[in-house]
C-alpha cells in the first residue's frame, strides 16, 4: 500500500471519530443541564429551607438541631434547598437524624406494625398512628431528596464525560491535521514498508 493512501485512510478515521466524539460531547453536556435544570426546578417546587443560621447557636441532642448537623447542615443555614447537594445534605444529615431519634428509629415498617398490633382506642395506638404519618412523611421526603441527589450524579458524571469527549476530540483532531500534513508531504510513489523491506535486504 502507498503511504500517502495508508495517511489519507487512517487521517479520515480520525476525521470520523473527532465527530462522533463531538457530537457524543454535545449530548453529554445536553443531559448533564437537563438533569441540574430538573432537579433545580423540581426542588425549587417544594420550598424546602434549611433551617437559619441562628438555630445551630443552640445545638442539642433530641432538639431540632443536633451537634452532628453542625459539620455538614450548617453550612447551608437559612438558604432552599436547590442543588442535588443540598438534598443530600438535607436527606441524610438533618432528616434522618431526626427519624433515628423517634421510637423504632423511625423505621416506617416497625412502627406500622406496632400501629397495627395495638389495642384500638388507646392512647397508645393513638401515638403509634401518629408516629406512623410522621415517619411516612420523613421517609418519602428524604426518598425524593435523595432521588433527586441522585439525578444530579448523573448530571455531574455527564458533564465530566462531555468534557472528556471534547478533549478527546480535540486531541484527535490535531493528529487528523498531522495525518492530512504528512500526506501532502509524502511522495506520491512511496511504499507503506518500503524502508523496512529495504533494510530487511541488506541485512540478508
Amino acid at each position: 500500500m502507498r503511504r500517502r493512501v495508508f495517511d489519507l485512510i487512517a487521517s479520515m478515521g480520525g476525521l470520523v471519530m473527532v465527530v462522533v466524539l463531538l457530537v457524543a460531547g454535545g449530548l453529554l453536556m445536553w443531559g448533564s443541564s437537563y438533569a441540574n435544570s430538573n432537579v433545580h426546578n423540581q426542588l425549587a417546587q417544594q420550598e424546602i429551607f434549611f433551617p437559619p443560621k441562628a438555630a445551630f447557636a443552640h445545638a442539642k441532642p433530641g432538639t431540632e438541631i443536633t451537634p452532628s448537623m453542625i459539620p455538614t447542615v450548617s453550612q447551608y443555614a437559612g438558604q432552599q434547598v436547590l442543588t442535588g447537594r443540598q438534598a443530600e445534605v438535607y436527606a441524610d444529615d438533618f432528616i434522618a437524624v431526626h427519624l433515628y431519634e423517634m421510637p423504632y428509629h423511625g423505621v416506617y415498617a416497625k412502627i406500622s406494625a406496632a400501629a397495627r398490633a395495638a389495642k384500638p382506642g388507646t392512647p397508645q395506638a393513638a401515638k403509634l398512628t401518629a408516629l406512623e404519618q410522621t415517619s411516612f412523611q420523613g421517609t418519602t421526603l428524604r426518598g425524593l431528596l435523595l432521588e433527586a441527589y441522585g439525578f444530579s450524579t448523573f448530571g455531574e458524571i455527564a458533564f465530566w464525560a462531555g468534557i472528556a469527549a471534547f478533549s478527546l476530540a480535540f486531541v484527535m483532531a490535531v493528529l487528523v491535521s498531522l495525518g492530512f500534513w504528512h500526506a501532502r508531504r509524502t511522495p506520491a510513489d512511496a511504499e507503506l514498508l518500503a524502508a523496512a523491506r529495504e533494510r530487511s535486504l541488506s541485512a540478508a
